[in-house]
């Protein structure tokens, strides 16, 4: 393969410069308009990667008392570490907020719209790059997964910035351990990267041969530290050894692994549940899917064949002249998103590995389509600009309206004001098991040594723990909450409260919660 990769210019016309900033605005806008607020609430997730972070940065351990463990024991069968790693700073200047908890995504979210402009650029030129931008900074899926704390979507942007960094890489060997760094990190963020890791790696290195240098072994060796402690963690999680500690990490053993959830046996049937989400942009969970909109608009579906094509015949035009085309390594990314959605049962989070190539490949398609109109390619650009900005407008009104309505139950709108309510009370506090336990131990601010003491649970082991009771807190059904004249209740709106408001007992309502007690 000829190794000559002319560095392109990275220094952006004016009207490039222009137009990243017109394209840039509505993508902000979108992102950092009512954050914090819309989703409503928390979402047991991000509840509990919080607790984590909170739990660490005043007593040092996770949950189950592991000191800053390379992966989370929450739950009983673990959560991805590094959001809540990314949480510390924050939480320690700004203290435990809805917005405070959702900035490191955010921000990833955010460094996400430059970094798929420059890659665009590589792969497509000034229109390349202002398609990439104007398609992820516009599309729902991006933009709903920007605003909210779920771990594992941060591993789309790092393999997005990993990316760049390795084209660069080839140009400036510098580049490439920051490359090896945003690889290495994705492994915190999503556990499901780790089978198709190699085998994304392996295939770009094998395609673009970079030069065997020292950066190119400093970056080796950075990936390989950082994978190390996670190879140590399936070990001690496949019984091969006992718990250990990397200086002050801890490798620590879960509750319940889930190793069950990756099975080849399993493969055809989510290959065709993924081509079923990638057909209807829906994967049919209000949190993940917005509608009608779908994940990149229904229109997109023509770029991406479009960008597929493109990137076959570029694969193929690749080999054949035996140059190296940065585009290639988008459709191994691909691949490899496709390999990796075919292992696990899949929804969109559990796919996003796929997504973010799958978002970029439309963007090529667009420029392809754009490229073929010769003469018109600007009439055709303007045409396109304005269908995704209509498309755009009718997304944000609903996402912002009816969408985020739409999500009160399943982000337990008005939990911590519920919390709030009664914990100043005393008594034992009877809760819906609609309200997960991390949105207690952050409201109560329990340290994790003593939930430990207190806590029992429904089974143990199990991979979803469930406790029964833990310090002031019980957990009750809502249909037939005990009657307790010294309690206090946080039950869902609906719940079975005639008995207690009969007893003399004061209802106040904060969002799909009602909290009662004694006036």
């Amino acid at each position: 393969m000829d190794t000559d990769r002319r560095q392109q210019n990275t220094r952006l016309t004016g009207a490039e410069l222009v137009l990243f900033a017109l394209l840039l605005l509505p993508g902000l806008f979108a992102r950092l308009y009512r954050f914090g607020t819309a989703p409503p609430g928390l979402n047991q997730d991000e509840a509990f990667a919080a607790y984590e972070a909170w739990a660490l940065l005043h007593f040092g351990t996770d949950s189950s008392l592991h000191p800053w463990p390379v992966y989370l024991t929450a739950w009983g069968s673990g959560m991805n570490a590094l959001e809540s790693y990314l949480m510390l700073p924050f939480l320690a200047l700004f203290g435990v907020r809805t917005w405070v908890i959702r900035l490191p995504q955010l921000l990833l979210g955010l460094a996400s719209l430059p970094a798929a402009f420059f890659f665009g650029r590589r792969t497509g030129g000034a229109r390349g790059g202002l398609c990439s931008l104007a398609l992820l900074a516009l599309c729902p899926w991006h933009v709903m997964l920007s605003r909210w704390a779920l771990e594992s979507n941060m591993a789309p942007g790092l393999l997005l910035l990993g990316l760049c960094l390795f084209c660069r890489g080839l140009e400036d060997g510098r580049f490439l351990p920051l490359s090896a760094l945003c690889y290495g990190l994705s492994l915190y963020a999503y556990s499901a990267v780790w089978p198709v890791m190699p085998l994304l790696l392996g295939l770009m290195l094998l395609y673009a041969r970079p030069r065997a240098d020292r950066w190119l072994l400093l970056a080796g060796l950075l990936l390989a530290a950082l994978a190390l402690p996670l190879v140590g963690f399936l070990a001690v999680n496949y019984g091969l050894l006992d718990e250990f500690s990397i200086g002050p990490f801890s490798v620590p053993k879960l509750a319940a692994a889930r190793t069950g959830e990756i099975s080849l046996h399993a493969v055809p049937q989510n290959l065709r549940t993924m081509a079923t989400i990638l057909l209807r942009q829906s994967d049919g969970l209000r949190w993940n899917s917005p509608g009608r909109f779908g994940l990149f608009y229904p229109a997109a579906l023509p770029f991406g064949l479009a960008g597929l094509g493109a990137l076959l015949y570029r694969l193929f035009a690749s080999l054949k002249k035996r140059r190296f085309d940065p585009a290639v390594l988008l459709l191994i990314w691909l691949l490899c998103g496709i390999v990796q959605g075919a292992l696990v049962s899949v929804n969109v989070n559990r796919m996003n590995l796929l997504l973010m190539p799958a978002a970029l490949t439309a963007a090529l398609g667009a420029e392809t389509l754009l490229r073929l109109l010769g003469k018109y390619r600007r009439v055709g650009a303007g045409v396109l600009l304005l269908a995704l900005l209509v498309c755009f407008a009718g997304f944000a009104r609903f996402y912002f309206t009816d969408y985020t309505d739409s999500l009160n139950g399943e982000f337990t709108l008005g939990a911590q004001e519920a919390l709030d309510a009664a914990l100043p009370h005393d008594g034992t506090v009877y809760v819906t098991g609609a309200l997960h336990y991390p949105k207690l131990l952050l409201a109560a601010g329990m340290s994790p040594r003593d939930f430990n003491a207190a806590v029992e649970y429904a089974v143990y082991p199990a991979q979803y723990l469930q406790p029964l009771r833990f310090g002031r807190f019980v957990y009750v059904r809502d249909d037939s909450p005990p009657f307790d004249p010294a309690g206090v209740y946080v039950l869902w709106n609906g719940a079975a409260t005639g008995r207690l408001i009969e007893a003399g007992f004061r209802a106040e309502h904060y969002g799909c919660f009602v909290v009662l007690y004694k006036g």
